[in-house]
């Protein structure tokens, strides 16, 4: 566990160790950290869950096809991904690369960090104190919910495009980032929300909507549709369990709506924090519509470049932290922990193991029940990592 307190506290001690630097040394820094950060995630031996496994032996599939001179495009695993033709794509033009589940795996994790590193550059107006709200509400899902993570990284490059009003350019990244993965669809009306603050009055009475319709059983059959499909598809029990009432959700959507509306006169006037705010708020609203699903949540992941960003706005007074700016801190301190908690029950996270070094973790519950193929315990490298070379 200190392994993993260390990369939240070094995040938090860049931020007071850039409280007087240059905006230019502030982003420098983060880039650093997030790269480095990205290398743990990528490194990590089949780590945070289910999920990589069904990535891995799909891939392993297609690239069999490949190296026995198949088209990847024509095969079962390019197939399973049909509604998701972007990353089916880009699995089969990496299989030209690699046939190793490893190398595959660390190459999309890189490509998700240098996306987040790209629209934290361009979005937070402090960036060490984004990363810490990002440690806190986002970092761990990065080690396995591949495909929906760089689904939302490559539609954050299209935010730019509705402060600007450019339509051609958002809907060419919006298209490009649900052919990873469906549940971006969710962010089209984004670009169609007024550019304007509408007032509390307004919001309030949206959220409660929002609520009330979470009590019905629409947004289950809307989760049904566009959610994570891996585990649905391969008939994992229990993925999309409703549960009765998730009242993390609605903690963690009143207390940022709570944090927003009452700062609401300090958000500024300009179009690119507008913008960061509604995207903030349709967050919330999400978490709502989603309160009775295990897992529905995660459709909201699309919108969190808002709420970081302007959560950091908010927390952040002439370069320095205010009050808030103090909680936030705290919480996500927690969260981090609260997140880290819920996965260790089955050891998801540590012990923190390579792939660079053979064997299994011990103990690996996961592992146990979905390794589907031993010869990685072996020799992790006994599929070409590199086929180019």
């Amino acid at each position: 566990m200190l392994l993993y307190l260390l990369w939240l506290f070094v995040s938090i001690a860049i931020y007071f160790a850039t409280l007087n630097s240059s905006r230019r040394t502030q982003v420098m820094c983060i880039t650093i950290y997030m790269f480095a950060l990205g290398l743990f995630v990528g490194l990590s031996d089949m780590l945070g869950g289910y999920d990589r496994y069904i990535y891995a032996d799909l891939f392993d599939s297609m690239a069999d096809d490949t190296m026995a001179g198949r088209s990847p495009w024509e095969s079962y695993s390019y197939d399973f991904y049909k509604s998701e033709f972007g990353y089916g794509s880009l699995s089969a033009i990496l299989t030209y690369v690699t046939a190793n589940r490893y190398i595959f795996i660390f190459i999309i994790t890189m490509l998700i960090y240098v996306l987040l590193i790209a629209s934290l550059r361009q979005y937070a107006e402090n960036a060490p104190f984004a990363v810490i709200l990002f440690m806190g509400l986002w970092f761990f899902f990065t080690f396995t919910y591949l495909r929906q993570v760089l689904g939302c990284t490559i539609c954050w490059l299209s935010v730019k495009y509705i402060i600007e009003r450019k339509p051609i350019m958002f809907f060419i990244f919006l298209f490009i980032a649900y052919s990873f993965h469906n549940s971006v669809l969710i962010f089209l009306p984004m670009y169609f929300l007024p550019i304007k603050k509408f007032s509390p009055k307004v919001i309030i009475g949206v959220m409660i909507v929002a609520l009330l319709i979470g009590l019905t059983p629409i947004p289950q059959a809307l989760f049904s549709a566009y959610g994570e499909m891996e585990a649905e598809r391969a008939g994992v029990e229990g993925y999309q369990k409703e549960s009765a009432f998730r009242i993390a959700y609605l903690l963690e959507a009143g207390f940022f709506l709570y944090l927003i509306l009452m700062n609401y006169k300090k958000i500024a006037e300009n179009r690119k924090d507008i913008v960061l705010l509604n995207m903030a708020l349709v967050f919330c609203a999400i978490l709502l519509i989603f309160i009775r699903s295990e897992n529905g949540g995660r459709m909201g992941w699309i919108y969190m470049m808002g709420v970081i960003c302007t959560i950091t706005n908010l927390c952040i007074s002439k370069n320095k932290l205010n009050r808030y700016g103090l909680l936030i801190t705290i919480l996500m301190v927690f969260l981090y922990l609260r997140i880290y908690n819920a996965w260790q029950l089955a050891n998801q996270l540590y012990p923190y193991k390579t792939f660079l070094t053979n064997g299994h973790r011990e103990p690996d519950v996961i592992w146990e029940e979905y390794e589907y193929d031993h010869s990685y315990d072996d020799d992790k490298f006994y599929r070409k990592p590199w086929l180019l070379w």
